[in-house]
C-alpha cells in the first residue's frame, strides 16, 4: 500500500491517494464488475498488434461530473441529474480550459493515465472545428450528444504483468477531512474487491445453431443505394472535387442482451489495440478499434493511418496469399499513400518545424477477421499548443473521411442519409498532465433504446468497384456481427 498526499497541498486542485492490492485471482473484467457500480463508468484494454495483451487495463468508477454537448449547448450532470445548461461558443476551447483547470501531481510507477476526462467526440464535432460544414440537418435516430466526457476521479489500474491492482482516488485538498474521506473510500473499494461474483459463465450459441446473420441487420441503405452512392462519389473524383472519400452504411438490430457481455465476447473474438466499454447511462459503447486517431504524450504527436483491407485466410498459406494480394493491389497502395500524406499534413499544422517523420511505412497488421496496411507518423508539438489544438488539426481521421478532407466531408453529408454520431469520431481520454490518447470509433457498437447500431465504411477512389466497396463495409462489421450472433440464445419462431 502507498499513499500520495503532498505536503504542499495548496498548489494542487486534486491529489491522488493510491492503494496497491495483489489481485492475481481477478481479471480486469471481474474487477470492473465488482467495483464499477452505477452509470458513467468505463473499461479500457489493449492488445498490441492484434496479438499481445497490453500491460495495463484501466477501469473508471462512476464519474463525479459528466459534460454533454448537443450542438453548442453544454449540459453538466452530477449523480444522474442535470445541474446546469448553457450555450458555449467554442466547445473545444471549453474542454481545453477544463482540462487545464486541474493541477495534479504525477504518480510514479503507474501508466500515464490515472484520471482526467474520458469519453468520446462524435463525428459531428467537426462542425465545431470547421463552422462552414453544416452537418445538423440529417436524420439523427440515436440522439446521442456530439461530445460526452466524464470527469474520472476514481480509477483502478490493473497491471496484467504483475497481477497487482492500484486503486486511485482523487481528493480536493482544500476540503475538510479530505484525506480521511479518501482513506475511507479506498477501504470500501478493497472490501468490495474481496467479495465474490455471482455465476458469470457466459453461454454462447453453438456454431451450428447460430440463427442470425448479416442480413438480419437493418441497413439505412440498400446495397443498390450504397452502390449508387459509390458511383456518385467516383464522379466527384473524375470531376476533380476530391481524390478519395469514405462512404459508410449504418446497420442496426434489436438488442436486449447485456452490453457488458457483448464486450466480453468481442474482446475474445477481435482483440485490438483499443478495446473499450463505456456505460453512459442510457447508452453503451462497445468497441475493438484497430486505429489510433491521435496520441499526445510528452509533447510528441502520433497518428497511425490504416488503409487497405483484406479478410484473413482460412489457413496460413491462404493468409500469406491474401497479404501478397493486398500489398500488390495498386488501388490499396495508392489510397494508403494518399492517407500518409494527409496524416503528415494534419500533424504538420501543430508540429515544430522539421519534426514530422514517417517512422513506419506500409506494414501489414493482422486482426481476427481482417488484415490492414498500417503506417506511423510522428512529430514534436509546437510550443504553446495543447491537446485540443492537436484534435482540431487531426479530426476526423482521413481514413474515415477522405482527401481533401473538407470537400470529402461535404460529399459524405450529401450521400449518407443519417448523422454518423459516435462512428468515425474518437473514443479516449484527456489526462491531468495534458496528454491525450484517442482511438477512431470504428469496429464499434452503440447500444441505445433497445437497438444496437454499427457502422462501417469503405474508401472510394477512381477505380473503385461499387460491389467490392459494399463488401468491404460488411467485412469490417463482421467481428461485431459475429459477437452479436454468438450471444443470441434463442431464434425467433
Amino acid at each position: 500500500m502507498f499513499r500520495v498526499f503532498p505536503g504542499k497541498k495548496r498548489k494542487y486542485s486534486r491529489v491522488p491517494m493510491v492503494r496497491e492490492v495483489f489481485a492475481d485471482l481477478d481479471t480486469p473484467l471481474s474487477a470492473y464488475m465488482k467495483l464499477a457500480e452505477g452509470d458513467y463508468t468505463y473499461l479500457f484494454e489493449s492488445v498490441q498488434g492484434g496479438e499481445k495483451w497490453g500491460r495495463y487495463s484501466i477501469i473508471g468508477l462512476s464519474a463525479s461530473e459528466v459534460y454533454k454537448f448537443y450542438d453548442k449547448t453544454l449540459q453538466v450532470w452530477r449523480e444522474g441529474v442535470m445541474q446546469s445548461e448553457e450555450e458555449v461558443d467554442d466547445p473545444l476551447q471549453w474542454i481545453s480550459e477544463r482540462q487545464a483547470a486541474f493541477t495534479v501531481p504525477s504518480i510514479k510507477g503507474l501508466p500515464r493515465f490515472t484520471g482526467g476526462l474520458v469519453g468520446y467526440f462524435g463525428y459531428e464535432t467537426v462542425g465545431y472545428i470547421e463552422p462552414r460544414l453544416k452537418l445538423d440537418d440529417l436524420d439523427d435516430e440515436i440522439h446521442a450528444p456530439d461530445i460526452l466526457l466524464m470527469l474520472s476521479e476514481e480509477v483502478v489500474v490493473f497491471d496484467n504483468l504483475s497481477g497487482k491492482l492500484y486503486l486511485v482516488v482523487y481528493v480536493d485538498p482544500q476540503k475538510a477531512n479530505a484525506e480521511a474521506r479518501g482513506e475511507a473510500r479506498l477501504n470500501e473499494l478493497v472490501e468490495r474487491l474481496k467479495q465474490g461474483l455471482p455465476e458469470q459463465i457466459l453461454s454462447l450459441t453453438d456454431e451450428n445453431d447460430i440463427c442470425i446473420s448479416e442480413t438480419d441487420f437493418k441497413s439505412g441503405m440498400s446495397q443498390q443505394e450504397f452502390e449508387r452512392a459509390v458511383e456518385r462519389a467516383k464522379q466527384y473524383i473524375v470531376d476533380g472535387d476530391i481524390m478519395q472519400v469514405v462512404l459508410s452504411q449504418r446497420l442496426s438490430i434489436p438488442f436486449n442482451e447485456s452490453p457488458l457481455n457483448l464486450y466480453r465476447v468481442l474482446r475474445s473474438l477481435n482483440p485490438s489495440p483499443y478495446m473499450y466499454y463505456l456505460n453512459l447511462g442510457d447508452m453503451q459503447i462497445v468497441g475493438a478499434s484497430p486505429e489510433i486517431l491521435v496520441r499526445l504524450e510528452d509533447q510528441k504527436v502520433t497518428v497511425r493511418p490504416i488503409a487497405g483491407t483484406r479478410r484473413r485466410g482460412r489457413d496460413e498459406e491462404e493468409d500469406r496469399a491474401m497479404e501478397r494480394e493486398l500489398m500488390s493491389d495498386p488501388k490499396e497502395r495508392a489510397e494508403h499513400i494518399m492517407l500518409i500524406d494527409l496524416g503528415r499534413n494534419d500533424v504538420g499544422r501543430v508540429a515544430r518545424t522539421g519534426t514530422v517523420e514517417v517512422n513506419e511505412q506500409m506494414v501489414v497488421e493482422r486482426y481476427s477477421h481482417v488484415m490492414h496496411i498500417v503506417s506511423n507518423v510522428t512529430a514534436e508539438l509546437k510550443e504553446g499548443m495543447d491537446a485540443m489544438d492537436v484534435l482540431r488539426a487531426t479530426f476526423p481521421a482521413g481514413t474515415v473521411s477522405g482527401a481533401p478532407k473538407i470537400r470529402a466531408m461535404e460529399i459524405i453529408h450529401e450521400l449518407e442519409p443519417v448523422k454518423r454520431g459516435v462512428y468515425s469520431g474518437a473514443v479516449g481520454y484527456l489526462g491531468w498532465d495534458g496528454a491525450m490518447d484517442t482511438a477512431i470509433a470504428i469496429r464499434t457498437a452503440v447500444i441505445k433504446d433497445g437497438q444496437l447500431y454499427i457502422q462501417a465504411g469503405a474508401g472510394i477512389v477512381a477505380d473503385s468497384i461499387p460491389e467490392m466497396e459494399w463488401k468491404e463495409t460488411m467485412n469490417k462489421g463482421r467481428a461485431i456481427f459475429r459477437a452479436v450472433a454468438l450471444m443470441k440464445q434463442q431464434c425467433d419462431e
